[in-house]
């Protein structure tokens, strides 16, 4: 099936081709894609064209190649949903006063402090470390 060009580059046509197919659910989460050789006699493309248009899917992270085995689609929504994920988690533990600590608490070294540090985590990764500290 051709697709008109309209102005933009062929690989971008056949990407947003394959990209509503994706998100519309006529390419399941999880599915192979089309061989490259089924996508180049549909759209009438080149097989380096082909392959771009699935590098650019892949650089929005719609769909992963694994070598051998072929190009899965991703849940578009999960996309989203993981781009916006932030989890916190907080740890609590007991501490003697350090030189810095006793002097800002006015108490003496070596007294017992609570600490609470809060990890800020986006996608998974740290973003943020907060300690508080409170005299027992």
């Amino acid at each position: 099936m051709p697709t008109p060009h309209y102005g933009q580059p062929r690989y971008r046509t056949i990407a947003d081709e394959l990209r509503h197919r994706i998100e519309n659910g006529i390419i399941q989460p999880g599915a192979l894609l089309p061989a490259e050789s089924t996508l180049t006699a549909e759209f009438q493309a080149s097989r380096g064209t082909i392959r771009q248009a699935i590098a650019a899917l892949r650089e929005e992270q719609l769909v992963t190649t694994e070598h051998g085995r072929g190009t899965y689609a991703h849940t578009p929504q999960h996309k989203s949903r993981i781009d916006k994920e932030i989890e916190t988690e907080t740890l609590q533990r007991q501490i003697p006063a350090d030189p810095e600590l006793a002097s800002l608490f006015e108490v003496e070294l070596g007294t017992a402090l609570f600490e609470e540090q809060i990890l800020t985590r986006r996608n998974g990764a740290v973003e943020t470390v907060t300690r508080l500290y409170r005299v027992r």
